[in-house]
């Protein structure tokens, strides 16, 4: 015995934490990486919505529009948040809503991935799948968007930086030590 303690600190998670932030903050990437380390399922409220209608966001927003998409937004995200606790990756609009903040800290906990706009910009520049980028100058949007949405997202339970340069799994190490911060939620417990 080299007198090292071999008790290993087991985290118990004890409700669902649901990412918020921009399309680009890392919601999907940190999230897998984060339900991995917490060994909880991961779940993605758009891909959850695509499965169900059989259909891509993008098509969703042409045939139905954004009204009706937001709707069946806020239906995922209560089934989801009524399953056992989670990693819960939502769309960048879907913490707008308030009756959806509302749901989502009574039943969970809203983590802010609080990204840059160049960062932002960085990451979903090349990318043609962000329906609401699919105007004449991409980036003014993106920054408008932005400006908008950053008050709201400041209201989440947790805010966590989301930078450039930083791995996926340092990023869900960061989501854990602030969800360390409220054991009401993540707790350490003893292991063998």
């Amino acid at each position: 015995m080299d007198g090292r303690d071999t008790r290993v600190q087991a985290l118990k998670l004890k409700k669902t934490v649901v990412l918020v932030g921009m399309m680009g903050a890392g919601k999907t990437a940190v999230g897998k990486a984060l339900a991995h380390a917490l060994r909880v399922p991961f779940r993605d409220s758009d891909a959850e919505i695509e499965l169900a209608a059989n259909m891509t966001i993008a098509e969703i927003f042409s045939r139905d529009g954004e009204p009706f998409f937001r709707e069946r937004e806020s239906q995922v995200i209560a089934r989801l948040l009524d399953g056992r606790p989670s990693v819960l990756s939502t769309g960048g609009g879907a913490y707008m809503r308030e009756e959806n903040r509302r749901m989502i800290t009574e039943r969970g906990v809203a983590v802010w991935l609080d990204a840059a706009l160049p960062v932002l910009w960085n990451r979903v520049k090349h990318k043609d799948t962000r329906p609401l980028l699919r105007t004449a100058d991409p980036h003014a949007t993106l920054r408008e968007l932005y400006c908008k949405r950053v008050p709201i997202y400041a209201l989440s339970d947790l805010t966590v930086a989301s930078e450039q340069g930083k791995s996926v799994e340092a990023m869900a190490q960061r989501v854990i030590e602030a969800l360390k911060t409220r054991p009401d939620v993540l707790t350490e417990e003893d292991g063998e």
